[in-house]
């Protein structure tokens, strides 16, 4: 979606990103900028990953967090800090209070994968548990505030989130001068409107894209009124940038500094975490993956070289065990099959020999022999193979009616 709006983005400067890269000196890293050959011949171009799922905390948020808290007057640290995330925000809260002396009471949804809830706690932080989503935590966490006296860090909606946000693109422009797109994963906004305040800055010739997941894509609709609207009911994989409103500060930005917001599937999601394992050997969250997605989905969109920004790595191990079974799905490296054979001793070891010499690799069987459907003698047979992909797949079939078992699902 191409949008320009006329809202100013003055709110943050570049002076003011600068400042933040140097009170964040020695607290959070310079992280890697790695190339990506599969990448790269994918889109006809140079790509490269940001990696900010190395970043203390295991995202970016860590930056936004510190130069917010550290900018707090004395009597405002004293008072203590609270906050709402799904998990990264958390953390790098938690972990910046904990580095400035600073007392911080986090909010998370009542869904917050355990991993980053112990995480924000070892990192020194009360976690407080309230809601489904981060709206409702938000909520939450805002009116904690007005009944203790303590200050509210937003996960994106301040200027100073925003310009400790906007230190990774000064980063992207020293490490790859050359770069002429950035695609970068948003939720409320707030890492893409930092991004594009430093970059616009200094080469306003380069694209900044931002990426929301389909279900969770505040901005298309926001950006089509001229002003933030609320999504219902956001649903997406990608708890990282599930988020029903943008946020007033970073939208103002987005509309006037980011170039273009696309929107990815799940599915486009759980393919880019796959290849981020595989081909990269980092371990990306969903929505740190979001922006490979948009790579994989269009790659003639983008003109090279390509940075794009892995936002963050916390991702729940079971949630990782679903999204790579679904990645290795749609990639048809995992196929389900049901089929009728003859109940009789052997029968099974048959078909497993026949699925042995296609060089499936059988995951799962199951038996049912007391459907109406079935007659005296039959049995049905579910199976579930892991492939080396869709070729395979209709090999496979081709394989099996051969030898007689005609695949009936």
């Amino acid at each position: 979606m191409n949008h320009r709006t006329a809202i100013p983005s003055r709110s943050v400067t570049l002076d003011d990103v600068r400042g933040a890269q140097r009170m964040l000196s020695g607290v959070a890293r310079v992280t890697a900028l790695e190339g990506s050959r599969h990448l790269s011949r994918l889109v006809g171009a140079p790509v490269h990953l940001k990696c900010e799922n190395l970043q203390r905390t295991g995202s970016f948020k860590l930056r936004g967090a510190y130069v917010r808290i550290a900018g707090l007057l004395p009597e405002e640290r004293a008072a203590g800090v609270v906050a709402a995330s799904a998990g990264n925000h958390a953390q790098g809260v938690a972990l910046a209070s904990s580095l400035l002396g600073v007392h911080a009471t986090v909010f998370m949804p009542e869904g917050a994968p355990l991993p980053k809830v112990s995480a924000t706690r070892e990192y020194g932080a009360e976690v407080r548990l309230y809601g489904q989503v981060v709206d409702e935590t938000l909520t939450a966490a805002a009116e904690y505030a007005a009944e203790t006296g303590a200050v509210f860090i937003h996960p994106f909606d301040h200027p100073d989130v925003i310009a400790g946000q906007g230190t990774v693109g000064l980063e992207i422009l020293q490490q790859c001068p050359e770069v002429r797109t950035i695609v970068v994963g948003m939720g409320g906004g707030g890492l893409a409107a930092g991004i594009a305040v430093a970059v616009k800055a200094v080469r306003p010739d380069v694209r900044v894209v931002g990426v929301q997941a389909e279900g969770a894509a505040c901005y298309p609709p926001s950006l089509a009124a001229g002003h933030p609207v609320s999504l219902p009911n956001p649903t997406t994989m990608a708890d990282g940038i599930k988020v029903g409103r943008p946020g007033a500060v970073p939208f103002g930005i987005v509309g006037e500094l980011v170039d273009e917001v696309r929107t990815v599937s799940e599915d486009q999601l759980s393919a880019a975490l796959l290849l981020c394992l595989e081909r990269a050997k980092l371990v990306v969250e969903p929505a740190g993956a979001s922006p490979v997605a948009a790579l994989l989905a269009a790659p003639d969109a983008f003109e090279g070289p390509v940075v794009a920004v892995l936002s963050g790595g916390n991702v729940d191990p079971v949630l990782m065990q679903r999204v790579l079974r679904h990645g290795m799905a749609a990639q048809g490296r995992y196929l389900a099959v049901r089929l009728r054979l003859t109940d009789r001793p052997g029968a099974l070891a048959t078909l497993l020999g026949v699925l042995s010499a296609a060089d499936a690799n059988v995951l799962d069987v199951s038996h049912v022999r007391t459907d109406p459907r079935l007659g005296l003698t039959e049995a049905e047979v579910e199976l579930h193979l892991e492939t080396k992909g869709p070729a395979h797949c209709v090999e496979l079939g081709r394989a099996l009616e051969n030898a007689g078992y005609p695949v009936i699902g």
